[in-house]
């Protein structure tokens, strides 16, 4: 049996369509184990190999150990915690300084057809079917054409689109609105940056890497949820057994991972806590209506008690990646009223649970990330939106032992 900081450790490998690949037999074993009191299953985002996702648990674990160890939960002394790792293929968000962030450096002319064509090469690895392949290659010979030739930016952005399948799409991140408009007009409105860049004035090129980077976060969005849905519910659903609870933990699509899983369990199982770490999906996701009478997408997992103690969520405005991710929403819908107060914030139609916490959302408790040893009031089945904008400097800093501290004092 492996050892992280200490605990006791088995991973979990998935292919993108949630297969086991291997591990699940250490998973089931560490969980057998009749002095493990709590086993913490733990979902990577944004990485694109096992080492990064490995590097993340790793520092977690880290932090957990040493919170652990210092007594600063009381109520824990004597349990024996364990720690499980899931490992799925996802895709890093492509280049943010062609996506219009808030620090984007200009990016002179004769280099945005070649940063165009390498954000195409990244997808290869993205979609690697023969197929898809074909497609790609059809885009690459596209590129050169997309500043002067308005046909040439309607195929390209159609047959990129191609790549991706509609199962997924839905209207809290404008997804539907995507297959729904035609290649030009899609085009047209993500000429500009997804957010105030004085330094850029947006045009093709723009468009041309809001595109890319929109149909990433789509492709992990849906991969996300299949694998959480297909692959590990079925495999926490073996894992109840008396005395045991589960705690998952899922970080940017890991979050959305975990949630899926909860949201997947058979029969009228549930987990102990569900904690979602600079989560990317909707701010409205766990919402009761969030628009003309909608529940959000993973509403059930409250409406079903599939989580029995406290739901943490992270949140702050320092997640500039989440920011754009669903300022780029806004763009797609053909929203640029967004422009006049902040992209991707909570005024924002499209705006990230990381970014913003659970909106329209009855039970949510507002509550801020505390330093370790502070006090927490947690409610039983209750999402938990964690201001975090002391502790937490951006999208990946979600190791450190505030948020441990948080994780060990809701799982009591």
């Amino acid at each position: 049996m492996a050892d992280l900081s200490g605990f006791p450790y088995a991973e979990v490998q998935f292919d993108s369509g949630g297969g086991v690949l291997g591990g699940t037999d250490a998973v089931r074993a560490l969980a057998g184990q009749a002095d493990v009191t709590d086993l913490w299953v733990f979902g990577h985002g944004w990485n694109n190999d096992a080492d990064g996702a490995r590097q993340l648990y790793g520092a977690l674990a880290a932090s957990l150990r040493a919170v652990f160890d210092s007594g600063a939960v009381p109520a824990l002394a004597g349990r024996r915690p364990a720690i499980a790792g899931t490992i799925w293929p996802s895709k890093q968000f492509a280049d943010l300084v062609a996506s219009g962030s808030h620090t984007a450096a200009v990016v002179a002319p004769e280099s945005d057809g070649a940063r165009v064509l390498a954000g195409v090469q990244r997808m290869r690895a993205v979609f690697p079917g023969p197929q898809a392949q074909r497609t790609l290659d059809r885009a690459s010979a596209l590129v050169p054409k997309l500043p002067n030739q308005e046909p040439a930016r309607a195929e390209f952005a159609e047959s990129l689109r191609s790549l991706v399948s509609p199962a997924a799409a839905s209207p809290d991140d404008a997804s539907t609105e995507m297959f729904a408009v035609s290649g030009d007009i899609l085009m047209s409105r993500l000429a500009r940056p997804p957010a105030p860049a004085p330094a850029r004035a947006g045009g093709a090129w723009d468009a041309a890497t809001n595109l890319l980077n929109y149909l990433t976060f789509y492709e992990m969005k849906a991969r996300a949820g299949t694998v959480g849905t297909l692959g590990l519910a079925p495999l926490l659903s073996e894992l109840t057994r008396p005395g045991l609870r589960l705690h998952l933990v899922g970080h940017s699509f890991g979050a959305r991972l975990v949630t899926a899983a909860a949201g997947a369990l058979t029969g009228d199982k549930a987990v102990s806590t569900l904690s979602l770490l600079q989560g990317a999906f909707s701010q409205y996701g766990f919402a009761d209506n969030w628009g003309t009478g909608r529940p959000g997408y993973f509403r059930p997992v409250i409406d079903r008690h599939r989580v029995t103690g406290p739901m943490l969520i992270t949140y702050t405005v320092n997640d500039v990646l989440l920011g754009i991710a669903y300022a780029l929403a806004s763009r797609v819908a053909g929203d640029f009223n967004a422009d006049l107060v902040a992209p991707g914030g909570a005024t924002d139609l499209y705006g990230a649970l990381g970014h913003n916490g659970a909106l329209n959302t009855p039970e949510a408790v507002p509550a801020t990330l505390l330093p370790v040893g502070g006090a927490y009031s947690w409610r039983p089945g209750a999402p938990h939106n964690l201001l975090s904008d002391q502790f937490i400097s951006g999208h990946s800093d979600v190791a450190g032992q505030q948020v441990a501290y948080a994780l060990l004092s809701g799982s009591v």
